[in-house]
């Protein structure tokens, strides 16, 4: 696969976390095509988490732009909703993109740490310790906060879950590095899982 030829770079409503601020884009020592697969391999970590969790996914992508000659930036998104879960399946599902994204680099022979540093997406763990901190449960960074868990601890709960469905992430990984989007359905039919369907509010006129 060559290098992207699209010259926009996306919106910046696409590259801003939950809360709205740009997230940081780190630079990585692989090639288009090696960081393009890992970003499909941690969005597939968040949609196939997602599904298996009783979320309904809507879409799941990888973004990728060259704003000139030489250089390209890749990025992705999975928008998804649940009426009724787990807050602890929902943190292990924000945590699942960077577990997977590190099994890719362990699986292709790519890991290094400052590879594996790179995938640690901090606007994944910050959505996760608002989101909890809604259902007034506490998630710490680097502690464990009375009555809650730690971002570790959610991601050993993440790690388990990723390696139980590993060969349905490759799946989906692979079918997006070569579609770039794929539906929630579609992941649906390739990895055997349901997608949510989302009770819908009637309404009297």
């Amino acid at each position: 696969m060559s290098v992207p030829t699209n010259t926009t770079a996306p919106t910046p409503a696409q590259l801003a976390d939950h809360r709205g601020r740009p997230r940081p884009l780190i630079e990585v020592p692989l090639s288009y095509e090696q960081a393009r697969l890992g970003l499909a391999f941690h969005e597939a970590g968040h949609a196939v988490l997602a599904l298996a969790y009783g979320m309904r996914v809507h879409t799941s992508e990888v973004i990728a732009w060259a704003p000139e000659p030489g250089r390209w930036g890749v990025t992705g998104s999975t928008r998804s909703e649940s009426s009724v879960m787990s807050p602890w399946h929902f943190a292990a599902m924000c945590a699942a993109g960077q577990v997977a994204q590190v099994g890719y680099l362990l699986a292709y022979g790519l890991w290094t740490p400052e590879r594996a540093l790179a995938c640690a997406a901090e606007h994944d763990r910050a959505m996760a310790v608002d989101a909890l901190a809604g259902f007034g449960i506490p998630l710490g960074v680097t502690s464990v906060p009375e009555g809650g868990k730690s971002w570790g601890m959610v991601r050993g709960m993440a790690r388990r879950k990723v390696g139980h469905l590993w060969g349905e992430i490759r799946t989906v990984a692979l079918a997006m590095n070569e579609r770039t989007k794929l539906t929630g359905d579609e992941i649906a039919d390739l990895t055997g899982l349901p997608n949510a369907v989302m009770p819908r509010a009637e309404v009297a006129s």
